[in-house]
């Protein structure tokens, strides 16, 4: 297998990941107050990549601080809204300019192919920014016809929440960020950014970037560190909204966290997403389809397809597809230009993989392939299809956030307990539908508690389209007009003439 050497990537990102990182705050790069730093690790090979400033309570405070003088004294609290749209384009078109830049990072830190970064991760949060650029003009009030006697002029506004901490996963470490500062840029908050420990650089560049489109002092703060700095903003009095992506474990301690002052919370966490797919589906379309559900980015997206509920007419072909697909798969480090599946983003994602790996085998579920980890130095795991597997199983009930897939049969054909056993988790993320009868789709995208139903497709995301979850999968919704809504508050005015 290759080696993921950093002599493979361009001499300036090399002088960037190997440089030590400081904390952004209040427009300077400055170092953690304890002077603590922390490792970053290559996952293809397990080595240091990097070291960044450990922010804790401190540094938080300090950015906490920051972004609340910016927010009501600085020039962003003055600031047109036609200018922010100007100041939000700008930062897309820089980093679409250094596109391959970020998505050698992304690789670098995360562990996934450059392939994949190039076309989607990057491209995507340029769109996002966009997309969020014209919302900045478009938030708009109303004027209210008011029912009581008199001579009133009612109207409503929508103004932004304030300073907002943001707290971003490791799996999509840029396009996680953008998906929350873009919006609260455009609705004109301030924000203070905790990037995920394991993968902090895309972050820390994007700071960069931001600095360089103009933005004022104060707006972005980029705070690196592990979980304590992470609570330390979730507890923050001075902080308005809080919004986190993780696993929905966090995502309860932030909901603690934040009830000191009662702070907004919008939260993305954890899915066990089901995958129908009936005997009349297209198998040249659902078994590539559903492989990529579940092996896309390592398995390691919310939405990943892991439970594989296939009718028993056609298991057997679905299951010989699946396999010779996910056989098909080229792991590698994500700097090889051959590699569709690059490593787990850490020693820690790795054990807990593997540790449901031999979970499975121990409950009776039955490896039709993969199963254990590849190659001797990173964090690599094979593309796994497990069978024999029910509901009582640990592989079937929680969230690996793995290439590792649970199938199992079905011979029911009234979509009232299709959906049941589809709805049979504490999540409620994301599904797809596999058929070509456009009826049974809908009417069963209708029944099925999640927020995302997708047919004949899977991880389908656009920037106009709405994404969260039901359930324990969190609350609100990211992307689309329904994400500025998480930034804003609507303010009634009445006056009497």
């Amino acid at each position: 297998m290759p080696t993921a050497t950093l002599e493979q990537i361009d001499p300036k990102i090399r002088e960037f990941v190997t440089s030590k990182r400081g904390l952004l705050i209040d427009g300077k790069w400055v170092d953690a107050q304890s002077g603590r730093t922390f490792s970053v690790y290559n996952p293809a090979t397990g080595e240091v990549l990097d070291e960044c400033a450990a922010g804790e309570k401190a540094d938080i405070d300090l950015a906490v601080k920051a972004a609340r003088r910016a927010f009501e004294l600085g020039p962003w609290s003055r600031m047109t809204a036609g200018r922010r749209c100007q100041l939000i384009w700008k930062l897309a078109d820089l980093i679409e300019s250094h596109l391959e830049e970020f998505a050698q990072i992304e690789s670098l830190d995360n562990g996934k192919p450059l392939s994949i970064a190039r076309v989607a991760d990057v491209p995507l949060a340029v769109d996002l920014f966009r997309y969020m650029a014209g919302w900045s003009t478009r938030l708009v009030g109303e004027t209210i016809p008011v029912s009581s006697p008199g001579n009133w002029h009612a109207y409503t506004l929508r103004q932004p929440v304030g300073v907002v901490g943001q707290i971003i996963p490791w799996n999509f470490p840029l396009l996680m960020a953008v998906w929350k500062i873009a919006p609260a840029l455009a609705a004109g908050c301030t924000i203070v950014l905790k990037p995920a420990e394991q993968t902090p650089l895309s972050a820390i560049r994007l700071g960069e970037l931001i600095q360089e489109a103009g933005f004022p002092p104060g707006v972005v703060n980029v705070v690196t560190g592990d979980g304590t700095a992470g609570a330390a903003l979730a507890a923050h009095p001075d902080v308005d909204k809080v919004a986190f992506t993780g696993s929905t474990e966090v995502g309860k301690l932030i909901v603690q966290a934040a009830a000191g002052n009662l702070k907004k919370v919008s939260l993305e966490l954890g899915g066990k997403s089901p995958a129908i797919v009936f005997p009349d589906a297209d198998l040249s379309v659902a078994i590539p389809g559903t492989a990529s559900a579940i092996f896309f980015n390592m398995g390691q997206c919310c939405t990943a397809g892991s439970r594989l509920f296939v009718h028993k007419r056609i298991f057997d072909k679905m299951m010989t597809g699946l396999s010779d697909a996910a056989a098909k798969i080229k792991i590698g480090p994500g700097l090889d230009p051959d590699s569709r599946m690059g490593p787990l983003v850490s020693d820690e994602q790795f054990r807990r993989v593997t540790g449901f790996l031999d979970s499975g085998r121990e409950e009776g579920a039955e490896v039709v392939t993969g199963g254990k980890r590849h190659g001797n130095e990173g964090y690599f795991v094979e593309p796994t299809v497990l069978t024999k597997t029910n509901s009582g199983m640990k592989v079937v009930r929680e969230e690996i956030f793995g290439p590792v897939v649970c199938a199992m049969p079905y011979d029911d054909d009234d979509l009232e307990r299709i959906a049941t056993f589809a709805n049979a988790t504490e999540y409620g993320l994301a599904a797809s539908i596999w058929t070509r009868d456009i009826g049974i789709a809908h009417k069963l995208a209708r029944k099925i508690k999640a927020g995302s139903v997708w047919i004949n497709v899977h991880n389908f995301n656009d920037v106009a389209l709405p994404f969260g979850g039901y359930k324990q999968s969190g609350w609100g919704r990211e992307m689309g007009h329904e994400a500025i809504e998480l930034y804003t508050e609507t303010k009634a005015v009445a006056a009497l003439l």
